[in-house]
């Protein structure tokens, strides 16, 4: 009897795929969205570090009593004043509208829709850059130079996220990514299906030297062989 592939244990949502969310300090996010015209200072109080973030979270306190945790930019510091609003001068760690940003800026923590707290560009060291302005829309250019389009209402941080640099330090041993990975519940090490048994997973076997047997497979395949090209477009060299 085969096993369910590694594809198949990690949709069924189980204890040893779930991250441990219990473990982290809460959700990085912009401040609740108010009214974007007027301007609201807050003071960086501390920064915290959090298992579920591989940027520092800083600590703002609002003049409007909200407290938030917010991805730490490089060169904060504590008792920084940091600005939320669309009239906020374009400085490092303030918050403000795509559309209120000038062209070349770099910006980290962008939203997806207007009031959604930020959902791209949030990794130690990345940033993105503000490239053109139209009547509603921005583009920005990713980190993977990507250029997307923006509505102008979505909010954005100012500067680059901290903590670049994390992936240059080289992990020397096995034990030390063991422990990284289990702190985030991560799947570690990730085998190869070409080196697995040939009961649990349909490249698997150990009769020949050529070990998998990759080839395209339909789109409508059972779950236990939808591995692999899956519904591919061509197959072959080309030419």
């Amino acid at each position: 009897m085969g096993k369910n592939l590694v594809q198949q244990a990690r949709g069924k949502g189980g204890p040893r795929y779930r991250a441990p969310s219990f473990r982290y300090k809460g959700s990085a996010r912009h401040k609740s969205y108010t009214d974007p015209e007027k301007n609201v200072k807050g003071v960086i109080i501390d920064f915290i570090k959090c298992p579920g973030h591989t940027t520092p979270l800083a600590c703002i306190e609002y003049e409007d009593k909200e407290m938030n945790l917010m991805l730490a930019g490089e060169g904060m510091k504590v008792g920084d004043i940091v600005t939320y609003g669309n009239n906020a001068e374009p400085d490092a760690g303030n918050t403000l509208a795509l559309g209120s940003i000038p062209g070349g800026t770099l910006i980290f923590n962008i939203e997806s829709q207007p009031g959604d707290g930020g959902k791209f560009v949030r990794s130690s060291g990345a940033f993105a850059k503000v490239l053109t302005h139209t009547q509603n829309t921005v583009v920005i250019m990713l980190p993977s130079k990507k250029q997307k389009n923006f509505s102008a209402g979505c909010r954005a941080c100012i500067g680059v996220l901290a903590g670049g640099g994390r992936t240059d330090k080289p992990i020397l041993k096995a034990g030390k990514r063991h422990h990284m990975m289990k702190a985030k519940n991560k799947l570690y090490p990730i085998v190869s299906g070409s080196a697995q048994n040939a009961v649990d997973h349909p490249f698997g076997n150990k009769r020949t030297a050529r070990k998998s047997k990759a080839k395209p497979t339909s789109k409508h395949a059972p779950p236990g062989r939808k591995v692999g090209m899956v519904g591919a477009r061509r197959t072959g060299r080309k030419k």
